[in-house]
């Protein structure tokens, strides 16, 4: 079977070696993720989370490099069909894939048929017919999987809903690890609107698979959902409410902060109760560890005040970066090409 990568070694900065990948298909793996539906956090192992990150690692030398790997998705089509507004994960796809040299076709609620009446297990079966893979975000939790069933090319789910957002989970576990160095061990702080947030729910389903203390800090009607919860305590680890972020920073490894989501309210007094309930400052951050990272989905509203962005310690810029580097690896081995 072909290799993975060539045999020539380049030279890196830090004075390492890495090999840049052929992009040609590998056979015989038995952590494979190639041609599958990408809808939960739940299907990946910790191999294949390694196996992400490592390439995503090795894809992230190669740009920085300016290396060659336009070859590796060369002649596969990406659709890129966003039923609610994107920017970082729309176009960190999309760059993904130009990037290993594929093209990107894209539909949006305001292009598609969706507004003649077309449902969207219809719309997305027609487009993967002109395609090789399909990235998917709907307001609706449970549309990406229903859309997937009728789906005979790979489905990639980037958020249904307040359901799930698997994509922005492997790029911040692959964040947290760049910036702390481990997993393991560590004690992770989200905070805002963990009732709606769907990069959350990923994000502590996905933390199981490692030994980790989690806390949630939100206002009682912005709780983490039971299930969860649930989840999370049936794989042994420790969760951990507070109400104050106060309470909760100093001994936190990473803090996960969130803006409240307006428009998931349907009562917008609701919405203007929570919102800046908190918020972090400078003065806040003196309370924090010396070594720890600051990460945010994005797009922040008023929850990181401007002031932290020059601290090390904020890591969300860089964090949006990793999700194009994490995004070409999964494409890459969706695709079989990895």
């Amino acid at each position: 079977a072909p290799s993975l990568f060539s045999p020539v070694k380049i030279e890196a900065e830090t004075g390492g070696n890495f090999a840049i990948p052929i992009g040609l298909p590998v056979s015989g793996s038995t952590h494979s993720i190639a041609n599958r539906h990408v809808l939960k956090v739940k299907m990946f192992n910790k191999d294949q989370l390694n196996e992400i990150f490592n390439l995503a690692d090795t894809f992230r030398t190669c740009v920085k490099k300016e290396r060659p790997i336009d070859h590796i998705l060369k002649g596969k089509v990406m659709a890129s069909v966003f039923y609610e507004v994107s920017t970082r994960t729309a176009c960190s796809f999309a760059a993904a894939m130009l990037r290993l040299g594929g093209r990107v076709i894209s539909s949006d609620e305001t292009s598609s048929s969706n507004k003649k009446g077309e449902t969207i297990e219809d719309s997305v079966q027609v487009l993967s017919s002109y395609t090789d893979v399909v990235v998917l975000r709907h307001p609706t939790p449970g549309a990406v999987d229903r859309a997937a069933q009728s789906c005979k090319r790979p489905v990639i789910n980037a958020g249904d809903g307040v359901g799930e957002h698997p994509t922005q989970a492997l790029l911040d576990v692959y964040t947290i690890r760049e910036e702390i160095g481990t997993v393991n061990g560590l004690t992770i702080t989200m905070v805002g609107d963990l009732k709606h947030g769907r990069t959350v729910h990923s994000l502590a389903k996905i933390l199981t698979k490692y030994n980790v203390n989690l806390r949630y800090v939100s206002p009682k009607e912005l709780r983490m959902p039971d299930e969860v919860k649930d989840y999370v305590s049936s794989k042994g680890i420790q969760q951990d409410e507070f109400m104050s972020l106060e309470d909760a920073l100093p001994d936190t490894d990473v803090l996960y902060m969130t803006r409240v989501q307006k428009e998931r309210f349907s009562d917008l007094e609701e919405y203007e109760r929570t919102k800046g309930r908190y918020v972090l400052n400078a003065h806040i951050m003196t309370k924090a560890k010396r070594k720890m990272a600051v990460l945010h989905p994005l797009p922040r509203v008023s929850e990181i005040s401007v002031e932290v962005d020059s601290d090390p310690r904020a890591a969300y810029f860089r964090q949006a970066e990793n999700g194009m580097y994490v995004r070409m690896a999964l494409l890459a081995m969706v695709l079989g090409k990895c």
